[in-house]
């Protein structure tokens, strides 16, 4: 059982404790921090805490408490932290882990020195298809992986500090953006450095400081290539979609928006639909169990059932130093306008690699590039002559 202190009463925070509260039915939810009183006392109110307070030492240095969940601004992540590594508690913080990878690469080697259990919650790294599709993935089913993209589009965040580019850090990139790029490391192989980034970014719609609209690519060192588009300026709903492709498969993943539950409606009886539903009259796509399939439940069992088991989680603090880097060189690119590279002082995966031949052998003398089936029935095969470079057709029986 795991005793938790929720850092943060707001949108967040309530997802998790439904989650939490739900998922293995021996976890509780025993304190609470929020910056405003009312906040504070309500969230105690709905999910049955034990403690509240507006300061946050208080909360986390509680006995009563195991663990922390931090599910606060992006700018409050490092102080709670902090004081996890200084009470001696363990620590689950919700994504981005920083506004960038200095903040991030701080609280992973917080954790690390003080000993303590830390996991990131990167939720989209829970849903139960990307699960399912990593498995598949990981099993050899589409071979050697060439490109992952992901892509998260909405009309924008629940809260004011997400619009505010001092308190988030950034705008929809940092927001999104980290978990397309979780999605992707994930399916190229969390071991595979990430080498330079060419983003796009801009303004096009809020009257914000920080972008609303971003896409970018992701060169890795094998070869494979990683790609995210992101907007807060996305009209209809949250559009979470993942593609993965290989030299023997491709997956396609529709988390969100348009998953088989379709639904039309006057509006009468109406109300909440799903996360950054527009509205609830019209035709509407509703979620059937949007905890679950938001990765919640999942994310949560691995990280209490790593604490308990002395592992570490599928999502580390480390993985969340990482993603920073990613998004710190598409800032980077999306001013300069050309590639960037990934900074990473502390890499600890393959060192080295290449990106694979592309040379399929046939036989001693062709290289293979394509087999297939006509309309006329013949089974034609598209050679690679070794010895002079040419391309050749022959029909095989």
């Amino acid at each position: 059982m795991q005793r938790i202190a929720m850092l943060g009463g707001g949108f967040i925070g309530r997802f998790y404790a439904e989650s939490i509260h739900g998922q293995r039915s021996r976890d509780k939810v025993v304190a609470i921090y929020a910056r405003r009183e009312e906040t504070a006392q309500k969230f105690k109110t709905d999910y049955g805490c034990d403690f509240a307070s507006t300061n946050m030492e208080e909360v986390i240095a509680h006995p009563d408490v195991d663990m922390v969940c931090i599910a606060l601004p992006n700018n409050i992540h490092e102080t709670a932290v902090n004081l996890c590594a200084k009470h001696k508690k363990s620590v689950v913080c919700t994504k981005p882990l920083g506004r960038n990878a200095d903040e991030a690469l701080r609280m992973m080697q917080t954790v690390e020195e003080a000993g303590i259990f830390a996991g990131y919650l990167e939720d989209l790294c829970y849903t139960p298809k990307f699960l399912k599709s990593l498995e598949s993935v990981k099993s050899g089913a589409l071979g050697r992986i060439l490109w992952a993209k992901s892509r998260e589009t909405h009309p924008g965040p629940h809260s004011d500090w997400f619009w505010d580019k001092e308190q988030a850090g950034g705008g929809c990139m940092l927001d999104l953006g980290c978990h397309c790029v979780e999605i992707s490391r994930n399916f190229i192989g969390k071991d595979v450095r990430p080498v330079e980034v060419m983003c796009w970014a801009a303004t096009q719609v809020k009257p914000i400081d920080a972008e609303d609209h971003a896409i970018a690519l992701v060169k890795y060192e094998n070869g494979a290539i990683g790609q995210f588009e992101v907007s807060w300026t996305f009209r209809g709903g949250m559009d979470l979609r993942d593609e993965v492709m290989g030299t023997e498969g491709t997956i396609w993943i529709n988390n969100f928006l348009r998953t088989g539950f379709e639904m039309f409606t006057t509006g009468k009886g109406a109300d909440y639909v799903a996360e950054k539903a527009e509205s609830n009259t019209g035709w509407l796509f509703p979620v059937g169990d949007e905890v679950n399939d938001l990765g919640y439940n999942h994310m949560f069992t691995d990280m209490f059932s790593a604490q308990e088991e002395g592992r570490d989680p599928a999502e580390t603090f480390y993985d969340g130093y990482v993603v920073n880097a990613v998004l710190d060189a598409a800032y980077r690119s999306a001013e300069t306008k050309q590639w960037e590279k990934v900074n990473l002082p502390v890499w600890r995966g393959q060192e080295g690699l290449k990106p694979e031949s592309t040379l399929v052998e046939y036989d001693a003398d062709h290289y293979l590039i394509k087999q297939e089936m006509t309309h006329d029935g013949r089974n034609k095969l598209i050679l690679k002559e070794k010895a002079s470079g040419k391309i050749i057709e022959r029909d095989i029986m």
